[in-house]
């Protein structure tokens, strides 16, 4: 499986996810200059920009330490952009899905406010 394919299967493990949680589902990779944020959902009046991250072991790290302060500030851009475009006034939070094993055999953790920029 090659690394755009093993995201998007990502995206969709993440996206069922969500909406057995509650999530609703506004966007899928929205894009906004060099930043791509993998899922723009909403629940109640809270906004999460979730970015997914998924590596077959946590033998060098769990998945959503290979979040990168660079990417943080990549989706902080993005966010802001697509806030700003459609109004948005509740809350924001930025959140990490982060996947680890191969399918079958999968754990996801789901981490709430991972990080912070507004």
């Amino acid at each position: 499986m090659n690394s755009v394919t093993k995201g998007k299967q990502g995206e969709d493990i993440a996206v069922r996810f969500l909406q057995k949680q509650g999530y609703t589902i506004l966007v899928r990779n929205f894009y906004y200059q060099k930043a791509e944020i993998d899922i723009i959902a909403q629940k109640a009046d809270v906004l999460c920009v979730v970015e997914v991250k998924w590596r077959k072991s946590d033998v060098h790290g769990a998945p959503y330490e290979f979040v990168t302060p660079k990417k943080r500030k990549l989706l902080a851009r993005a966010a802001e952009f697509f806030i700003q475009k459609h109004n948005w006034q509740g809350e924001t939070r930025f959140d990490i899905i982060s996947i680890t094993g191969v399918l079958p055999n999968i754990a996801i953790e789901h981490i709430e406010s991972a990080f912070y920029f507004f």
